[in-house]
């Protein structure tokens, strides 16, 4: 297609997964988006001769992006990034695209028509819906850009039968539960009539994703001849060959202004500056020896323990290999709305599993900003005393205590269970599932605690092995509660009490 049907849904076993950074910047891109791993120099530019000016591009100001002075050099006991092969070349400049506007009545009626619903498009508030959703198959579409909807058919409870034909034909998850689900050619041709009204019959599809008895098709657009990252189609195929589920974005993205992009080879020596010592929280440093060769150590590889009485090293190097590079967009945010930025999508090499994808920005570093902080943001000199002071003041001279890396400054136990900072939420009937980033050596389980006036969501973080290094990857992922009654205009929040917005 041709910058058409940019979405989001659910990730496939491709396991989307990006960079974490604690030296440099993380950057999260929506709900479906991608981390930021950034680097550069002081204020996201070169100084005043490097800034842009005159007819240049302005930059952008991505929200959560800050710099980080790096050099190109790997942060000690970070990851090192290496290609296997050799890198594709880069055009001089790529556009990026922004999602603008609203979503139209017609293109609501369009993808409703494809999900062979029947029945009048309308108005509730700020979103265009299908159906009633009681006993009914729901359409919700968000009318303002990128405009997320959601599609949720009509599944009975357990214990239940169809309003025609009695019990003799499975009805909801109650009848289908148990079944295998379908092939993955038969899950794309139940999602193919979906897909082509959203004008994405070019999108690059993957349907090895499972979720109990349905099989999900995940659609990564392509925009302008370029593959998309964070903003895919995702369709749920049950085991009886019909959607029974499906989410994405149905606003056409608008091109704006191009930007000087940096090679592939570039991208990889700013994401090895800004990786992260990999170890899980707990355990720092490990024993004393040679760095890896690239082929020696892929990522979810954990480092062996020290022998008794050893003396603890800081954590070396990590080598990465990366299979392969393409030149993509990704998708950020800029103030609150989503931008798709020119990307470097890497394949990394994962052991005992297929490659992962991890993504850098392209755009030449002079040309990213880092929004200014708001005054909660300030980091104290020192506990309880005043906030830093603004940009371009004297700092105080006391230097500021930074809390040892992986200890919590709560004083909890840095290698027990920890709550995750939950990203949007999102609801089908009773059902509330919130999505978060999280890293790749962790279980994740959520609980729920229902009030008059809010739902508060907490999701907790459980490491698999305490003490064992790991690359510090984070996985866009998803959890399920179950609510006592529907949401209705309740607010969500997370542990911490802040509100969570609707994917």
């Amino acid at each position: 297609m041709s910058s058409e049907g940019i979405r989001e849904e659910t990730r496939g076993p491709r396991s989307r997964l990006v960079v974490a950074s604690v030296a440099a910047a993380v950057l999260l891109a929506g709900g479906g988006g991608a981390y930021l791993a950034t680097s550069g120099s002081s204020g996201g530019g070169r100084g005043d001769s490097g800034a842009p000016s005159g007819d240049a591009p302005p930059p952008l100001t991505l929200d959560g992006y800050t710099p980080h002075a790096g050099g190109g050099e790997p942060v000690p006991g970070g990851a090192v990034f290496t290609a296997r092969g050799e890198l594709p070349e880069a055009p001089e400049s790529v556009p990026v695209y922004r999602a603008s506007g609203e979503v139209s009545k017609e293109q609501v009626g369009k993808l409703a028509d494809a999900l062979g619903m029947q029945g009048e498009v309308t108005s509730q508030g700020a979103e265009w819906r299908v159906g009633t959703g009681r006993n009914a198959p729901l359409l919700t579409v968000a009318k303002q850009a990128p405009g997320t909807w959601t599609y949720a058919p009509l599944v009975g409870d357990p214990g239940t039968c169809p309003r025609e034909g009695g019990c003799d034909k499975p009805v909801g998850s109650s009848g289908l539960a148990n079944l295998p689900p379908v092939d993955e050619a038969k899950a794309k041709a139940a999602a193919a009539p979906v897909l082509k009204a959203l004008g994405q019959d070019d999108a690059k599809l993957d349907a090895r994703q499972t979720m109990g008895a349905a099989r999900v098709v995940n659609a990564d657009p392509v925009v302008d001849g370029l593959p998309t990252y964070g903003v895919s189609t995702g369709i749920q195929v049950g085991p009886d060959g019909e959607i029974s589920g499906a989410s994405g974005q149905l606003a056409e993205p608008v091109k704006g202004v191009s930007y000087p992009v940096i090679g592939a080879d570039e991208a990889l020596k700013q994401l090895s500056a800004a990786s992260t010592p990999g170890v899980v929280p707990g355990k720092i440093g490990g024993c004393a020896s040679a760095v890896p060769h690239e082929d020696e150590l892929t990522v979810g590889e954990p480092q062996q323990p020290c022998e008794p009485g050893a003396k603890p090293a800081p954590p070396k190097p990590q080598r990465v290999a990366v299979e392969s590079a393409v030149l993509g967009l990704a998708a950020y945010h800029e103030k609150g709305r989503q931008v798709l930025v020119p990307a470097w999508l890497f394949s990394v090499a994962q052991a005992g599993a297929e490659p992962v994808t991890v993504t850098h920005p392209a755009v030449a570093k002079e040309y990213l900003r880092a929004p200014a902080p708001l005054p909660s943001e300030t980091v104290p000199s020192e506990p309880g005393g005043p906030s830093e002071p603004p940009a371009g003041t004297e700092r105080p001279t006391a230097p500021v205590p930074t809390p040892t890396p992986g200890e919590p400054e709560d004083g909890s136990d840095p290698a027990g269970p920890q709550n995750v900072k939950i990203e949007s939420y999102e609801t089908s009937g009773r059902t509330l599932t919130v999505h978060f980033w999280a890293g790749v050596c962790s279980d994740y389980t959520a609980s729920v605690k229902e009030s008059g006036d809010r739902v508060t969501v907490t999701v907790t973080d459980t490491p698999q092995e305490p003490g064992k290094y790991c690359i510090m990857i984070a996985k866009e992922q998803k959890k399920s509660v179950q609510l006592e009654q529907p949401l209705g205009e309740r607010e969500v929040v997370g542990a911490d009490g802040a509100r969570v917005p609707r994917k």
